[in-house]
C-alpha cells in the first residue's frame, strides 16, 4: 500500500499535487452537471459584479460561473490543479493567483467571494479558518456577500468508543476497489478523510486528508470577528430549508457597510 504519489508530484503543491489533480475533472460525483448547475446558478444570482474563489481548484465552478460572463478570479496553492482551469470553457478569462487563501491577496475588490465543497475545513487550525473569513472580508465592497458550502460534523454517527465512519465501500469499480472512511478527535475537532484504492492488479493506494470540522454557530462567530453577519442558510444551493437533519449548509455572510 503506497500514498500514491507521481514522479511530478511536486510538494509545493500540498494535499493537491499532480496525482490528485489528474483525476479530480473525472466524470459523476461533484463534477455530475446536477451537482455544478445549483452551485452555479446561485452563485450567478448572488454576484453583482466581479467575484472571487478561494480554492478555486481545477476550475470546476469557477470555469462555468466565467462563461456566463461573470468576472471571476481565484486564489488557488496546487499549481497542478489551477493549471487545469484555461482548458475549460470560460476558465481562459479567470485571474488565478497562486497562493494561501488564508493570506493571499489579489488587487480589486468583489461582490461575491466564495469557498466551496468542504474546503474550509482544509485550513486545520481555528485561528487559520478566522484568517479565511478576515482575508474574504478584506476582498469585498461593503455590502458584498461571503459564501461557504460546507458539511455538518457526522458526530451522531459515532457510537460510544467509536472515532470512524465509513462513506463510501465499493468493491468493484472500473479501477478496482473503493473504501473510504472519516476518523473524528472530538477533542480537537481534528478528523481525516481516508481513501483506500486497490486496483484490480493487488496493488492499493492509501490516501489521507487532514481537516478540521467546524460547526455552523462557530462559522457565524468567525464571521462576525471579520465584520460580517449571517444572511442565508440552506441545506443546498437549491435553498432548501436548513434543518437537524441536513448533512452540509451553505451559508452567505454579508459585509457590513
Amino acid at each position: 500500500m503506497t500514498g500514491g504519489g507521481y514522479p511530478e508530484d511536486d510538494p509545493a503543491d500540498g494535499l493537491f499535487p499532480e496525482s490528485v489533480a489528474a483525476g479530480y475533472d473525472d466524470p459523476g460525483g461533484m463534477n455530475a452537471p446536477e451537482v455544478v448547475t445549483p452551485a452555479v446558478d446561485l452563485l450567478e444570482e448572488l454576484a453583482d459584479g466581479p467575484v472571487l474563489e478561494f480554492a478555486v481548484g481545477t476550475g470546476r465552478i469557477a470555469a462555468p460561473l466565467a462563461a456566463r460572463g461573470v468576472p471571476v478570479s481565484g486564489i488557488e496553492l496546487s499549481r497542478a490543479m489551477a493549471a487545469r482551469i484555461a482548458d475549460k470553457p470560460g476558465g481562459d478569462t479567470i485571474a488565478v493567483t497562486i497562493g494561501d487563501m488564508t493570506t493571499t491577496r489579489v488587487s480589486g475588490t468583489f461582490s461575491l467571494v466564495y469557498l466551496v465543497y468542504n474546503t474550509i475545513s482544509n485550513v486545520t487550525t481555528q485561528d487559520g479558518q478566522v484568517d479565511v473569513f478576515r482575508n474574504a472580508a478584506a476582498h469585498l465592497r461593503p455590502g458584498g456577500y461571503f459564501v461557504v458550502e460546507v458539511g455538518v460534523p457526522e458526530l451522531r454517527r459515532l457510537p460510544p468508543g467509536q472515532d470512524t465512519v465509513p462513506f463510501a465501500v465499493s468493491p468493484d469499480t472500473d479501477k478496482g476497489g473503493y473504501v473510504g472512511f472519516d476518523q473524528y478527535d472530538v477533542a480537537t475537532q481534528q478528523f481525516s478523510s481516508n481513501h483506500v484504492t486497490v486496483s484490480r492488479d493487488g496493488t492499493g493506494v492509501f490516501r489521507r486528508f487532514p481537516f478540521r470540522y467546524v460547526w455552523p454557530s462557530e462559522l457565524d462567530l468567525m464571521a462576525r470577528i471579520a465584520g460580517m453577519t449571517l444572511k442565508h442558510r440552506w441545506a443546498d444551493w437549491d435553498r432548501s430549508e436548513f434543518t437537524a437533519e441536513s448533512t452540509k449548509h451553505v451559508s452567505v455572510w454579508q459585509k457590513t457597510a
